[in-house]
């Protein structure tokens, strides 16, 4: 056989064995999808872009990912991925509550610090958010892969209010979450649930009078433009959890697990740097947007008028939560103190 006719044979083979590589990998790439509760460029929807670019990155698999209300509100997104049409899905424990009643620990106010580096390591070395919550998570068949903050909370009502006899009478929208409800009856407010989507207009028609998000979400949606002034208590900070279907998970490749455990990890530390001064850019956009806003910061008196009725909430999260709540609870507090 001839120099060229060897060459050519080999490289017959060689393109062949690429095209049977190439074949195999298209198998064995899949098309994952993931959806989330936020808007375009908010924090939800940058952890679930890193996420992606990971995925993406280290593997032939394409993730596709659904912003707020291109497959439904909150709940719908929870029933899909529990149905396994969705494979991942990122939810506030602000709604997955009511499916998971120690979730609710959340909205215990003033349990969480709000200072970030704190919260932030309470977060990477807790053992109730590291340990006990894949647990209860599981289930509910969801595979929890990371719970991170968003921001502090912040109140945004018709008028500033110091006192919680201030928020007498006023009708604040909550999450479809019954512990949230009792922190604004706690509060001296009159909680009022409903779906994201309509929480511009009713404050916009004076239906409700206020509601609370972290700072960044407040100006994303504008919710400033029809609730102007904004009031920081101190009271906790946002928290969200991205989980997958556990019956896809657990069917999943152990390298594919691992990769998903990793895109997890990896969204988290880039997450954490992106709300690194996000409050503060978000509330200049918002000051800068009108001139009609104002902001209120308790100090420590006004804070501790708030923060005496907490208690009757952490009552309410244990009739709730029963003995898994009080051991969470206890939990919580042995974490909180070990970062502070």
């Amino acid at each position: 056989m001839s120099s060229m006719s060897k060459f050519k044979k080999l490289a017959g083979l060689s393109a062949f064995a690429f095209a049977a590589m190439t074949a195999a990998n298209s198998v064995n790439a899949a098309s994952w999808r993931y959806a989330h509760e936020e808007y375009e460029g908010d924090v939800q929807d940058v952890y679930a872009y890193k996420f992606k670019e990971y995925i993406e990155d280290n593997s032939d698999h394409t993730l596709q990912v659904y912003r707020f209300g291109e497959l439904g509100e909150s709940d719908d997104i929870m029933e899909q991925t529990q149905a396994g049409i969705l494979n991942f899905v990122n939810q506030s424990p602000g709604f997955t509550g009511a499916l998971i009643p120690e979730a609710q620990i959340f909205f215990i106010p003033y349990l969480m610090p709000t200072d970030m580096d704190t919260v932030i390591k309470f977060f990477r070395e807790s053992k109730a958010i590291n340990e006990d919550f894949p647990k209860l998570y599981a289930d509910q068949g969801l595979e929890l892969l990371q719970m991170y903050p968003e921001g502090e909370f912040v109140i945004t009502l018709d008028e500033p209010v110091t006192t919680p006899e201030g928020m007498k009478n006023k009708k604040i929208r909550v999450m479809t979450n019954p512990l949230l409800s009792e922190t604004y009856s706690a509060f001296g407010a009159t909680p009022t649930p409903l779906p994201w989507g309509e929480v511009y207009g009713a404050l916009q028609t004076n239906m409700i009078n206020g509601q609370e998000n972290p700072i960044f979400w407040i100006e994303s949606g504008g919710l400033y433009e029809v609730s102007p002034n904004l009031i920081f208590t101190g009271h906790g900070w946002f928290t969200t959890a991205t989980m997958a279907n556990k019956n896809f998970y657990d069917g999943l490749a152990d390298k594919d697990k691992e990769l998903v455990q990793e895109a997890a990890d990896y969204a988290f530390e880039k997450i954490i740097k992106h709300i690194d001064g996000l409050a503060d850019e978000a509330l200049a956009k918002i000051q800068e947007s009108s001139d009609e806003v104002t902001v209120t910061r308790l100090n420590e008196e006004q804070i501790k008028a708030f923060k005496d009725r907490a208690p009757q909430v952490e009552k309410k999260f244990i009739e709730m939560a029963g003995q898994g709540g009080q051991d969470l609870l206890d939990q919580f507090k042995k974490d909180l103190k070990a970062v502070q």
